[in-house]
């Protein structure tokens, strides 16, 4: 198949240089057109990337929120942790002990751990707030690489067709010009 077309296109192309005329050429491609071409890969590449960043941040915030319940958990241990020193204090007291400064020093201990777990959880809620506006920006981004994609290409198209005009008006005037000859 390959062969009888590679023949049949030389045949073509010897019967016309023995009548003098040459194959038509294609219009050369616009270094604009050319531009367009690669403006619209870097887009399509910039999109890919931001689908990726918002994949990643989705993880972020889901792991982000895994943490942050963790946290809550152990703010409700360490709470639970204060009242049953807090009963056993009462307890120590009433049955007359002693040793209630150690006590009071476990009740200490574990407000403080309260406390840093209050913390970091505030810090973990302004992250996840943080990725929370990343991802929306990402996805507004995302929009408007589509819709300069869309532009893109909708210009590329005109591009070809001022193109193919512009081809059709050279080989009308050849034809126009060989005809008068």
């Amino acid at each position: 198949m390959r062969r009888t077309l590679t023949a049949s296109a030389v045949l073509l192309s010897a019967s016309l240089f023995s009548f003098g005329q040459t194959i038509p050429s294609q219009a050369p491609v616009s270094s604009a057109t050319q531009a367009d071409r690669k403006d619209l890969r870097h887009d399509r590449r910039d999109i890919r990337h931001d689908r990726r960043d918002i994949r990643s941040d989705r993880r972020d915030l889901n792991q982000d929120r895994r943490e942050r319940n963790g946290d809550r958990r152990e703010i409700r241990a360490d709470k639970a942790d204060v009242r049953q020193d807090r009963r056993e204090l009462r307890q120590d007291i009433r049955n007359g002990d002693t040793a209630a400064a150690k006590e009071r020093a476990d009740i200490r201990a574990d407000r403080k751990d309260l406390k840093s777990d209050h913390h970091d959880l505030r810090s973990d809620r302004r992250d996840l707030r943080h990725d929370r506006r990343d991802v929306h920006t990402d996805r507004r981004d995302i929009r408007h690489d589509k819709r300069d994609l869309h532009h893109d290409r909708k210009d590329l198209r005109g591009d070809r067709r001022e193109d193919r005009r512009d081809l059709r008006e050279v080989r009308y005037d050849k034809r126009k010009a060989h005809s008068k000859k």
